[in-house]
């Protein structure tokens, strides 16, 4: 990180604010595309800095994670294998029996529309889980 502060003074949105900077290229501007396409499908997430320097978004339970690799941006959701995926947006993952993830590559384009309706069923599961 380039600030001055210690990582565990900063807050979780501090610091995926702080690794979007980092980044300086095409990762960095996917991050925090799908950030915001996160904090639009649900504004009452919460946002948490994990593992050394992952962003991770919970509403009722983890929703999804958002890591940066080389070659991919990768959305991770955490009960993805329970979830309806109309738009075939999982491509990754997808042997798992609980996971699934997106993996977004340099210059590809999202379908806003079926990532929020994805994060917003991801949220609905967690809440249905959280009633029982």
């Amino acid at each position: 990180m380039a600030h001055s502060e210690p990582e565990d003074a900063m807050s979780p949105s501090q610091l995926i604010d702080g690794r979007i900077e980092e980044l300086g290229d095409w990762r960095g501007e996917m991050l925090s595309r799908l950030r915001t396409l996160i904090k639009d499908a649900d504004p009452e997430v919460v946002e948490e800095w994990k593992w050394r320097g992952v962003p991770v978004w919970y509403h009722d339970g983890m929703i999804c994670t958002g890591e940066t690799y080389k070659a991919v941006v990768k959305m991770t959701f955490a009960k993805g294998a329970s979830l309806e995926d109309p738009s075939g947006l999982f491509n990754s993952s997808l042997e798992g029996s609980t996971r699934r993830a997106i993996d977004f590559s340099e210059g590809e384009k999202i379908n806003d529309k079926a990532l929020r309706a994805l994060i917003r069923a991801a949220v609905t599961l967690n809440q249905s889980k959280a009633k029982r």
